[in-house]
């Protein structure tokens, strides 16, 4: 199938390189030509495991371009993978959904063959079919359903893990607002075992948000037992393990520790608040647990001032900056919540990832960023904030560790250990 995608982040670059590998013949569309130029040099723009062993593979398959008009004429259907980012209030920012629907409109008002428009981004329930469906309607002319399809096809993907993801998803969730489109999309995924989800566009968004404020609602559960078990001497691993053994619970996502971050979670949580205040619904569990969330990271520095009372002028080291392993991504990362709260409480702080630096170099310049792991451990206390393999071979002989992430290999060495949780 001939595919175009707009926007080459997280989304929309995993998708191309995944469709490439599949067979199809992708386009993708991308405003900054820095990325476009890396992608015809089978460059990942971003890093995210094995994403650019694919591009490179299959570099017959992708092909990147600044031209929308390239990208509409030489597709079947079109994937908008762009940003849906926060605005103050928590809802999402449509700008980034509203240029690229434009955009498509543009070139699909003169194209005669039909053409599918399916929106991959995350957006609030009714996005699809009441703004994206009107305003496309409305500069091509066209009627939606006759003259175009129009598809919701939400991603599932978990950043370090996105190309396995996609390979392997769990279940595929279709929207659809016509046959057509209904049709394309089935037979795009025709050769993946997972069960398939064939419902409404706003059913697809409403899957999208209930998924992830399901996950995050395990997660700062976990945290509320695991500062329980805590206080009360238990290992809150063992109570994840005895619970996550019912089939109605599940294991996955109770892992306590020092929160959730990263572009899904808070975004995603953020805006379904917003939007239930819209429609005066209420969202008391919801708004909870982004409280939970935001206090966790705090609980590590006052474990940590256990054994220091006073930062003021000690070196603080911290081991991972990235929101989690095999990802560069920092947004919404736990290890912004620590460093901040670390140098208002007056320390010289020192850090090191494998591969987030640069990006958190853009928020931080007054602290010390180190070349390697080995380095941030001449400091008088470390913290580990994200779980990195490598960290496990670390010899913290000697060093005061508190750990945010359940690092055990650094408790057999450490001078003192302490978990924030355990």
């Amino acid at each position: 199938m001939k595919i175009s995608i707009i926007g080459t982040g997280y989304v929309g670059l995993v998708n191309a390189a995944c469709f490439a590998k599949l067979g199809h013949q992708v386009i993708c569309v991308d405003v900054d030509k820095e990325k476009v130029d890396k992608i015809n040099q089978s460059i990942s723009p971003i890093y995210e495991k094995d994403l650019e062993e694919i591009i490179l593979k299959y570099k017959k398959n992708i092909y990147a371009t600044t031209s929308y008009k390239e990208a509409i004429e030489k597709s079947d259907i079109t994937f908008i993978c762009v940003g849906t980012p926060s605005k103050k209030n928590g809802d999402i920012d449509l700008s980034f959904v509203d240029q690229a629907t434009k955009e498509i409109a543009i070139y699909l008002k003169n194209k005669k063959s039909f053409h599918s428009i399916v929106v991959k981004s995350t957006v609030v329930p009714g996005t699809t079919q009441n703004h994206v469906l009107p305003l496309l309607e409305e500069i091509t002319q066209k009627k939606a359903g006759v003259d175009f399809g129009v598809g919701m096809n939400p991603e599932f993907l978990r950043e370090g893990a996105a190309v396995y993801d996609f390979l392997h998803p769990d279940r595929i969730v279709n929207g659809y607002y016509d046959d057509h489109t209904k049709k394309l999309l089935s037979i795009l995924y025709s050769d993946f075992s997972c069960p398939i989800v064939e419902t409404s566009l706003t059913a697809a968004e409403m899957i999208k948000y209930a998924s992830n404020c399901f996950l995050a609602t395990k997660i700062s559960f976990i945290n509320e037992i695991g500062n329980l078990c805590k206080r009360l001497g238990i290992d809150t691993y063992e109570v994840a393990e005895g619970i996550g053994l019912d089939d109605r619970i599940g294991r996955a996502f109770l892992d306590s520790g020092i929160g959730w971050g990263g572009s899904c979670f808070g975004k995603d949580v953020n805006a379904l608040i917003a939007f239930a205040k819209e429609i005066k619904e209420p969202c008391n569990i919801i708004q909870s647990i982004v409280q939970v969330n935001e206090q966790q990271p705090l609980r590590l520095i006052s474990v940590l001032k256990k054994h220091i009372p006073s930062l003021k002028g000690k070196t603080i080291g911290v081991l991972g900056l990235s929101f989690k392993p095999n990802t560069d991504d920092i947004r919404d990362s736990r290890s912004i919540i620590l460093v901040k709260n670390l140098l208002k409480e007056g320390a010289q702080v020192k850090v090191y990832d494998p591969k987030a630096i640069n990006n958190f170099k853009k928020l931080f310049s007054d602290i010390i960023y180190c070349d390697n792991a080995k380095d941030v451990l001449d400091a008088d206390a470390v913290i580990i904030a994200t779980a990195w393999d490598e960290f496990k071979k670390l010899d913290y002989k000697g060093k005061i560790v508190i750990d945010g992430r359940r690092l055990l290999e650094a408790k057999k060495t450490a001078k003192i250990y302490e978990g924030v949780c355990w």
